[in-house]
């Protein structure tokens, strides 16, 4: 009787279950994105052509570090609705907040060199069109794109060019022969072979990126949900997380999925990967024609996506150099993602090694990396910004020490390219 009378009431409380989740994701997906970028393909390609599986663990730890400091930026735009480059405006002391915001600047640039010049690999794998001409062509069509739609069509465009992206190394890995048991071991266990180094921060630099922590904080305050009380907040901070969580690991599969795919191919026959364009064309002698072009498309998806995110953090960043929100109708924005794009496609003009440059840009994101990641943590681990919200003790000491990580690592780059 009382099964009947509950099948009867239709006063039930609404408990979100897992397909609710699916109404909370986008922002990390869009994420995602700077993750998976072109300089992600550079660093992950020489990688494991020249180490095979040993720096798997460097994105493993990259992963883990990033869906920390993403969950915990994406918790600074819920509760303040405030971008991280606003926040820093507002709340930190002129002399250190602005000089950060400034470098970030400057880091998005060298972002938005990678992902444009991957779009211009591509397009030269696919048509044979000059790396400066397809540089150009990619730079337009992603101000089209950014200019003419809105945060949601850019999301769901987003969203389906990550998962072409990712069934199309799901199809590359079918063609190879993996060493799971070693690559498990190596993707957990930390090592560091000899003059692996550089490119140990070029896979960090390319996983972490400053850009990526300000966008984030961008995407998720647009939604204003500090306007909407305390119980909206709770409810987001929750299933942001799962959002998060979730697009990470997606990035973390197909990261993961380049350097298996080299170590797997170039590695095992003694080919080092210093051009994608070289990958490219010693994929179709060993895999077959359709890998090949799998590869280059899947790559200019990459290329396209990520520099219209790293157009949209840059419009971000210098927004909130004057208090605003991105907005693609504001002179402030526009200016930071015209500076932002502009720039990286006037460098390219001069680039002479354009796989080179791939892999030096990562290097500079992680220089600048520590400087964004403590501005943060300060942030969000202080009551005045965060109130109620604020981070518990164990949660600044973690993140903290996440910045502490990256700061070492970055001397000692420093110190081994002076010694």
């Amino acid at each position: 009787m009382n099964i009947l009378q509950e099948l009867r009431n239709k006063r039930h409380p609404h408990v979100l279950g897992a397909f609710d989740i699916f109404k909370y994701i986008g922002p990390g997906l869009l994420v995602t994105v700077g993750f998976i970028d072109p300089g992600n393909w550079a660093s992950n390609f020489a990688a494991g052509s020249e180490y095979g599986y040993a720096l798997l663990w460097v994105v493993t730890l990259s992963t883990i570090m990033l869906i920390a400091l993403q969950h915990n930026v994406a918790h600074l735009g819920i509760v303040t609705g405030l971008c991280l480059s606003e926040a820093a405006v507002k709340y930190t002391p002129r002399w250190v907040g602005r000089p950060i915001v400034v470098s970030a600047v400057l880091a998005s640039i060298s972002t938005s060199l990678a992902e444009i010049l991957g779009g211009a690999i591509a397009l030269q794998m696919l048509f044979g069109i000059s790396i400066p001409v397809g540089a150009l062509l990619v730079t337009i069509a992603v101000l089209i794109l950014l200019f003419t739609n809105s945060y949601k069509k850019i999301e769901r465009a987003v969203i389906g060019f990550v998962s072409i992206i990712g069934l199309s190394f799901i199809y590359e890995l079918f063609l190879v022969h993996v060493d799971w048991g070693e690559a498990a071991r190596a993707a957990v266990v930390p090592s560091v072979p000899q003059g692996s180094l550089l490119i140990v921060m070029s896979v960090l630099g390319a996983v972490v990126m400053p850009h990526n922590l300000f966008l984030h904080s961008e995407v998720i305050q647009s939604r204003e949900i500090n306007l909407k009380g305390d119980e909206r907040i709770r409810h987001m901070l929750k299933y942001e997380f799962a959002d998060t969580l979730f697009s990470m690991l997606v990035g973390w599969a197909i990261n993961s999925a380049m350097i298996l795919l080299a170590a797997s191919t170039f590695y095992t026959h003694g080919e080092h990967v210093d051009d994608l364009a070289q990958a490219n064309a010693m994929l179709a002698p060993l895999l077959g024609s359709n890998a090949s072009n799998i590869f280059a498309l899947a790559l200019l998806l990459a290329g396209i996506s990520s520099t219209i995110t790293s157009g949209m953090a840059a419009g971000s960043i210098f927004s909130g150099l004057f208090s605003e929100s991105y907005n693609v109708k504001d002179p402030h924005s526009v200016v930071g993602v015209v500076l932002s794009l502009g720039i990286a496609l006037l460098i390219i003009f001069f680039i002479g090694n354009p796989f080179q440059g791939l892999i030096i840009s990562q290097m500079v994101l992680s220089l600048q990396l520590p400087f964004t990641v403590f501005l943060q943590v300060s942030l969000t681990s202080s009551k005045r910004v965060m109130g109620k919200y604020v981070n518990k003790p164990w949660n600044t000491a973690f993140l903290y020490s996440l910045a502490g990580i990256v700061t070492v690592l970055n001397i000692w780059l420093l110190v081994s390219s002076l010694a």
